[in-house]
């Protein structure tokens, strides 16, 4: 078995961050503080024009927070701790100066849908589909409620949050505000993927620095919002009715 990892690979100005978990890429507290420094680092890098954001495997882009971290989770601390994870992911790509493109292969659920929409143009397949599962736990997206609501609007990500057994397809999502493009097939998107990006890194830097700035207006209050999102989940993992929950997945 494939051990999880994230890597960097730095291509003349383009650099592609790339995360991977055997559990369907599923997101544990190590890889997600992995991720949040890979973005930082890169965001810091003057050689770096543009970030590519993808995950390892070919059927899942990300199955969102590690199962077995939350079932072992047994204090609020802890509780708050593991979802600042997801909030310093989200707050690290919020921070990037450089335009992050998204490249999401398969089905995306909970904290993953949160990272596809805290990048700043997103491709993806036909198997993409989305869905924001948190409440079926018996917790909600909290954490990454504000960077869904960001791209999908208050009406799209409540529809999600509140409807947490379906998934949304690929088409519903690209018209919703979430992908700005969905192809065929993994090879179509990577290479429309890579041409994108070779085509952003001919532009001014300061200029997209700036606009990147202008998009993510208003969410300067996140280093906060995210914080206290994370005690609400924290809390929310330790009811009975979640416990309960979660021993059924073991």
């Amino acid at each position: 078995m494939t051990k999880p990892y994230v890597k960097t690979t730095p291509d003349n100005a383009i650099t592609t961050i790339e995360f991977f978990h055997p559990a369907h890429n599923s997101l544990p507290g190590d890889i997600l503080a992995q991720l949040a420094q890979a973005i930082t680092d890169a965001g810091e890098d003057n050689a770096t024009k543009v970030v590519i954001l993808k995950s390892g495997g070919e059927r899942t882009f990300c199955a969102g927070a590690s199962f077995k971290e939350l079932i072992a989770i047994d204090d609020e601390k802890t509780g708050e701790i593991f979802f600042s994870g997801f909030a310093n992911v989200i707050n690290a790509m919020r921070k990037c100066p450089k335009f992050i493109i998204g490249r999401v292969q398969g089905k995306t659920v909970g904290g993953g849908v949160g990272v596809a929409s805290a990048t700043d143009y997103c491709f993806a397949t036909k198997f993409a589909a989305i869905k924001l599962s948190e409440l079926n736990i018996g917790i909600g997206p909290f954490v990454v409620g504000p960077a869904v609501e960001r791209k999908l609007g208050l009406t799209g990500m409540s529809q999600i949050a509140i409807n947490a057994n379906e998934f949304y397809s690929p088409e519903w999502a690209q018209q919703n505000g979430l992908f700005a493009e969905v192809y065929e097939s993994t090879e179509e998107m990577d290479e429309a993927v890579q041409k994108f990006a070779e085509n952003l890194c001919t532009y001014n830097p300061e200029a997209m620095k700036h606009m990147k700035q202008m998009f993510w207006s208003g969410c300067e209050n996140w280093d906060d919002l995210l914080a206290e999102r994370a005690k609400i989940s924290g809390k929310l993992v330790l009811s009975e009715f979640t416990k309960e929950t979660l021993k059924r997945f073991k």
